[in-house]
């Protein structure tokens, strides 16, 4: 499998506004069973591709005034997961799509951010799944 290809590979978050995250990561981990965390929930998946490693994505409520979202005003943030952060961002540029900010490297994988035409940002991420499980911790699953 050729995972060199610029592309979007996977869902990676899902971030939303809310008046009170903590009410509302208390009320899915009681009625729902999440196992909820300071920044949401983490639910583990397989990789299709190789059965033997763990993926992640990412459940967050944000205060309703962050910023984190800026320069949308929509009520949510959905994080993609990619491959070739670099290739992507620069085949991005080359169709004309707003690029938010720069790539910043962090040691669980690569973040950038651009707007779809609708006007709701994005986060890119290439994961280093690796790291979570290593940081171990209960997810949901």
């Amino acid at each position: 499998m050729d995972n060199s290809t610029p592309k979007v590979n996977g869902i990676g978050g899902i971030f939303f506004r809310t008046k009170d995250p903590d009410k509302v990561k208390e009320w899915y981990g009681k009625n729902l069973g999440l196992a909820v965390n300071q920044y949401g929930s983490s639910f583990e998946f397989r990789n299709a591709h190789r059965p033997d490693e763990i993926n992640y994505l990412q459940w967050s409520p944000f205060k309703e005034d962050t910023d984190y979202f800026e320069p949308s005003k929509k009520e949510f943030m959905i994080n993609y997961r990619v491959q070739n952060m670099e290739g992507l961002v620069k085949k991005l540029k080359e169709n004309g799509v707003t690029v938010v900010d720069e790539i910043q490297e962090f040691e669980y994988g690569k973040f950038v951010h651009i707007m779809d035409p609708e006007g709701n940002k994005l986060e890119l991420w290439e994961p280093i799944d690796k790291v979570f499980t290593e940081m171990g911790g209960e997810t949901t699953k």
